[in-house]
Parts: C-alpha cells; structure tokens; sequence
C-alpha cells in the first residue's frame, strides 16, 4: 500500500526499518528479505553504521531500484550546511546508489546543547537539504524528531516544506501536539519503535484484540498505528516476523478497539528531543 507525500511522490506502507541490524551479512539478509516479502521502502541512516549492507541487499534482491522507496538521515555531528552536503554524498556512496528518495534531519540541535544558537543550526542544516533536492540527489526532504518548538523555525524559513516528520509513536505516546503540527502543514508522520521497542506485545487489551482477530500482538498494534494515518516503520531479522509485520491489511479494529489501545497508560521507550545530549 502507498501513501501520498506532499510532493506527489508515493510512500509505500509500513516501511522495513534496520535500526540496530548489525552490518554485513545479518542487515544484507535482512533487506534482501524484506524486499522478497514485498517491502518496497527500506529505512536507515548513517548513525546505524549499516548503509553499505542495505545497499547490498537492495542489489541481491533483483528489484530495481526504481521501484524501492530508500531512506536515510544526516547524523547530528553533521548538521550545518557544508557538513549536511558531505554526509549526504557519504550515504550515498555507501550505498552504491545516485540517489535517495528521502532523506531526514536525524535529530533537532536543541537548547540544552545550543542554547539560542539550536534554532540557526537547524535552519542552516535543512538549506543544505534544500540544495540536495535542487541537485536532484534527494528526492524528498524531511524531519525525525522534530517536535513542534523545533519546527516552526524551519517552516518559517524553508523554500521547500518537510515532507516527512518520523517520530516515535505508539499506544501510550500518542505525540497529539507534533501530529496536528505536522497535519497542518502537510506533513506525513512516520513511526519509529511502533511496538515500543516490544515491551508493549504483552499487554492484556492488546492481547485480547490479538487473539479476536486471529493475529498477533505485533501485528493489532501497527495496523492500530495504520488506522491513524501514520506510517509504521517495522523491524526484524527473523523471516517469520519480516513477513508477519507486513501483513496489516487483510484485517481492520473497530473504534472502540481504537480507542481501548488509544487510552493505555503513558509510556515513553526513547529520548526526548528536548533533553538528548548526543
């Protein structure tokens, strides 16, 4: 299934995540499967340290690249114009690929790091990806951890609009101030740690919907996540749950079993973007 990014570009749904698959032959296995299976959109990034493996499954699975979503993101030791350009072309060059079909601002610089200065290095930062899209090497642009307050500065100054915020959402972060931002100003909101980090696959309201649709865990809390308009980024080097996560669509949830995954108790299994240090 393919959503519609604001640039007219289709998004394939749920997209195939490799946070923490190690690189070599673990992340080309991987990748190489996921594709098999029908994932068309590979998410990475630089931080990840496995951008030569993806781009080596990509290639072993035969599929041309035309016809895959590929994503990655600029690292925070990169942010700034000059440096963006360079870890851009680094990506690239580690994947064997001329060209990437989104690529993000890993994580806003924030005032506890920056102080007044957080702001100008982001803005300077997205003028770089900016340039990458004139240069046509980047097809789309967009944020990852951007919340709200890290935003406006960039919407306010930006000749091209975020297409993309990827955040971390699921049941019990359900991020309402970013997601009506990002609704406003057209952006897509993608998913990263769906299943918060899987410590969310042993709960009982979700357990007892699994089990009423013949599905598991896993799979009632990203179709959950699908139903609210954002895209889910999934994870496994395991076959059997690489394809079991991309089968969301033969099976919906009733509002009320919406709602009953909407109201679990607050849980946060990430850092804020206000607060990281790194």
């Amino acid at each position: 299934m393919n959503l519609l990014l604001p640039t007219g570009f289709p998004i394939p749904t749920p997209g195939f995540g490799t946070y923490k698959t190690p690189d070599g032959e673990v992340c080309v296995n991987a990748v190489r499967e996921a594709i098999a299976v029908g994932y068309t959109h590979i998410d990475t990034a630089a931080l990840y340290a496995n951008e030569c493996s993806v781009g080596e499954g990509v290639r072993q699975s035969g599929r041309p690249r035309g016809e895959l979503f590929i994503t990655s993101k600029v690292w925070n030791t990169e942010r700034g114009y000059d440096k963006t350009l360079r870890a851009c072309e680094k990506s690239l060059k580690d994947l064997g690929m001329d060209y990437l079909d989104l690529y993000l601002i890993h994580w806003p610089a924030n005032a506890k790091q920056f102080g007044d200065r957080a702001d100008a290095i982001n803005v300077d930062t997205w003028r770089a990806m900016e340039r990458l899209v004139e240069e046509r090497v980047v097809r789309t642009i967009g944020l990852s951890n951007f919340y709200t307050s890290h935003m406006a500065p960039v919407l306010a100054s930006a000749n091209i609009a975020p297409a993309v915020d990827q955040i971390e959402y699921h049941p019990g972060l359900l991020q309402e101030d970013t997601i009506a931002a990002c609704r406003e100003n057209g952006i897509l909101v993608e998913a990263w740690s769906p299943l918060g980090r899987g410590r969310l696959l042993d709960d009982p309201v979700i357990a007892g919907i699994a089990q009423k649709h013949g599905k598991s865990a896993a799979q009632v809390i990203l179709r959950w996540v699908i139903q609210n308009d954002v895209l889910p980024l999934v994870k496994s080097v395991h076959t059997e749950r690489i394809r079991e996560n991309f089968d969301l669509f033969s099976f919906s949830l009733d509002s009320d079993e919406m709602a009953a995954i909407a109201s679990l108790p607050e849980a946060r299994f990430g850092s804020h973007p206000d607060t990281v240090e790194f």
